[in-house]
């Protein structure tokens, strides 16, 4: 299988820790949103796309990669790191699942976890979850991608 993870971290490396053990599982390729190339993305056989979230949302230079991706069909997965908890009723991944579902891919699953985070208020107290994402994070992260790469439905 061929797979391709677009991160963009570019806080303090979390998300791209998250994508690195994704990759190792899946025997993906990460690359930045700057560097990816979309022609590469439409021969995968499973596309991820991360980042950190910042104002609650996920970052604008992944946002503007996927929404500038040209129609096509695939298998994909979104994943993000953040401070604060997701919210159920508007979740950080909602916006970046509705383009990539709007292109014509099926997504098949989001994860997101907790994260070291040093937005203002928390950059006071010296940030929040300083240990994060820790060793069960990234165990959770692996196992995600292993059931995307078995085909299974990861539970979102």
């Amino acid at each position: 299988m061929k797979a391709v993870i677009v991160c963009a971290s570019v806080s303090h490396g979390n998300t791209r820790r998250v994508a690195d053990i994704m990759a190792g599982v899946l025997g993906a390729k990460v690359v930045s949103p700057e560097r990816a190339d979309p022609a590469e993305l439409a021969g995968a056989d499973l596309v991820g796309f991360g980042s950190g979230v910042f104002y609650g949302r996920l970052h604008p230079s992944l946002t503007d990669f996927v929404r500038a991706l040209p129609s096509g069909r695939g298998r994909a997965f979104v994943f993000a790191t953040s401070g604060l908890p997701e919210v159920p009723p508007a979740p950080f991944t909602r916006p970046v699942v509705r383009l990539l579902e709007g292109k014509g891919f099926e997504v098949e699953g989001v994860f997101s976890c907790r994260a070291f985070d040093t937005w203002m208020p928390f950059r006071l107290v010296g940030g929040i979850n300083r240990q994060r994402p820790n060793a069960g994070d990234l165990a959770a992260a692996a196992a995600f991608a292993g059931r995307l790469r078995d085909g299974r439905r990861p539970v979102s």
